[in-house]
Parts: structure tokens; C-alpha cells; sequence
């Protein structure tokens, strides 16, 4: 457990270095051209800076499928700007969520997940991961919450992070053609690290970042 919350901190610090400065997130999986609604986007001028003149759009195949259910731990934070949000995000996941997994004996079940309530500074989020069992205690500022199964529109994305929002549009699009309601707020699950056991970068069209829309 502790080994897997360490690699969710390396993961979130290679975002911050690589990408800081690029953002733009039942039947079988089929691809879909990429067209966020909650992944907090930057400003244009965040964009501009330091931005490649060319980049791949990514890979997006989205299932209709169901959300398995999910006993979650999770935190409440908020970043003034989007470079801090990946460096909090390390801070819960391997620091404060990983020492109340220890101290209660509780194991991860799950991928490192996030939930985003704004699209522009402030910004605010949560943060957790999926467990096996019930915590006997929680300190202040830790939550736990039931995720009921859910049918669901995921995206499995491949790509670089600052793309993540040509995920989140696909499924917007997606939902709309189809005449599904949103029936929740849409969340990332952290599948894949972006780097290897040498820290080293691993091409960020083979990481998978699944976008979950839960829908009725």
C-alpha cells in the first residue's frame, strides 16, 4: 500500500514538471474523435507558455459499461492556481491518506481518484482512493463515502495529461447523442503511472487515465 501511494506521488510530481504549463482529462469500447467539464482548465495564457507548436490528440475509447461500488477515503482541498493542484494531490494521496491507511490497517482497492468542482481558480477538488474495509477511525479532515454501482460512460484515455479535457468533451458529446442524464459528478481514476521504476517517462499515449460519468 505504501509503495503504491509513493508511485501516486511521483506521478502527480512528473505532471507538475511536464505539464504545469500545457493544460488545455455493458457494450464494448469504441473510439471516438476527441471533441473537461470539471477538470479545472487555465487560463489562455497558461496555455501559450511554453506550449509545443504540435501534439497528437489523444486516444479516447469510451464504454458504456457499470461502476463497480466503492467504499472511498478522500479529502477536501483547494489550489489557487492549476500548477499546485498536482503537488496537493501527492501530499493526500502518499502523505496524509497513506498514514490513516497505516495506522487503521486498511489496504487500497483500488486506483488513486479525483473529483473536480470548478473549471477555474480557485480551485476546488477531492481527493482519495478506493479501500477494502471501513477505518475504525478517521482524523478531522478525512472522509469516507459509499459509491453506489452506477451505470456509467468511462473514457480510457491515453495521453498526455494537458489533453485530459478532450476526454471529458467526449463524453459531454457523448452523453448528449445518446440522451443520457449525468447523474452525479464525473471523476478520474489514475491507472497507469506516467513514469516508470526508473522515473523515467513513459510515453504518455501508452497511460491510461479512465473519466467516469456516471449517468440514468
Amino acid at each position: 500500500m505504501k509503495k503504491a501511494l509513493l508511485i501516486v506521488a511521483t506521478v502527480f510530481t512528473f505532471f507538475s514538471c511536464h505539464h504545469s504549463g500545457n493544460n488545455n482529462a455493458g457494450s464494448g469500447p469504441d473510439s471516438i474523435r476527441p471533441v473537461r467539464i470539471n477538470t479545472p482548465v487555465p487560463s489562455s495564457n497558461d496555455k501559450k507558455k511554453d506550449a509545443p507548436k504540435t501534439i497528437k490528440p489523444a486516444i479516447i475509447n469510451i464504454q458504456d459499461t457499470i461502476s463497480p461500488k466503492r467504499l472511498v477515503i478522500f479529502m477536501k482541498d483547494s489550489a489557487k492556481t492549476f500548477d499546485r493542484i498536482s503537488m496537493k494531490l501527492g501530499i493526500i494521496y502518499a502523505v496524509k491518506l497513506g498514514d490513516v491507511l497505516k495506522k487503521n490497517k486498511v489496504s487500497m482497492a483500488g486506483p488513486p481518484m479525483a473529483w473536480y468542482k470548478t473549471q477555474k481558480a480557485p480551485y476546488f477538488f477531492e481527493a482519495g482512493v478506493a479501500i477494502n474495509k471501513r477505518p475504525v477511525r478517521l482524523p478531522a479532515g478525512v472522509y469516507i463515502r459509499e459509491m453506489k454501482s452506477d451505470s456509467a460512460l468511462v473514457a480510457h484515455f491515453y495521453g498526455p495529461y494537458s489533453l485530459l479535457s478532450q476526454g471529458y468533451d467526449a463524453v459531454k458529446e457523448r452523453l448528449k447523442d445518446t440522451k443520457k442524464t449525468l447523474a452525479g459528478t464525473p471523476f478520474e481514476l489514475y491507472i497507469d503511472d506516467p513514469v516508470d521504476k526508473n522515473g523515467k517517462a513513459i510515453d504518455p499515449y501508452k497511460v491510461r487515465t479512465d473519466i467516469v460519468f456516471p449517468y440514468h
